[in-house]
């Protein structure tokens, strides 16, 4: 089993400006309640470290999280698509979330998760077409396999590499509340910020 990633929450910003300096970075985009703070918790092992809500829109800003003695930090973006938070500052959202992918200068990697047990919504596939034609890296996560049962595992897997054009090995699988993937995952992030 690989070893969790020793993360310490560094702070939250609306403005990138306003980030911690970084020498690499790796960010979690998503709709809201799609996992990613579930995520984040299950790649640390603490139960805490992002807060975790059934309210959609929990995340209001870019959590920045260091990882221990490497200068390297992850951030939890907003997510897009319904939450439960005014219009007004929903729409504030994408402008961020652009701004900062377009802007960071030591992002690596966008981890784009997508849920597993209802494949991607319109706006994740618009948001994976605006990672493509910008050209900003990333990878497709596809979270909550333990919510898919295991006999439409296979269909659901080939069902969200198809909507995401992508090949079925070039989804990765997690579940945070199994563990299932996670270790993987950890691996990967260690790659792309060493």
């Amino acid at each position: 089993m690989s070893q969790p990633l020793p993360l310490a929450f560094l702070g939250a910003a609306v403005e990138v400006a306003r980030l911690p300096a970084t020498r690499a970075e790796v960010a979690l985009v998503g709709r809201s309640n799609v996992g990613k703070s579930s995520l984040l918790n299950a790649i640390a092992d603490r139960k805490t470290l992002a807060p975790v809500s059934k309210s959609p829109g929990r995340t209001k800003a870019l959590g920045c999280f260091a990882l221990a003695k490497t200068g390297a930090t992850l951030v939890d973006c907003p997510g897009y698509g319904y939450a439960k938070v005014a219009k007004s500052t929903r729409a504030t959202w994408l402008p961020m979330l652009e701004s900062y992918l377009l802007g960071r200068e030591h992002l690596k990697m966008v981890l784009l998760l997508v849920d597993g047990e209802i494949g991607p919504t319109a706006s994740d596939l618009r948001m994976l077409e605006w990672l493509r034609g910008n050209e900003v890296p990333h990878v497709v996560v596809a979270t909550k396999r333990d919510k898919v049962k295991p006999s439409q595992r296979d269909r659901r897997q080939r069902d969200v590499a198809a909507a995401c054009k992508l090949p079925t090995a070039g989804i990765l699988w997690v579940a945070a509340l199994s563990d299932f993937g996670i270790g993987e995952l950890r691996e990967r992030i260690r790659a792309w910020l060493a």
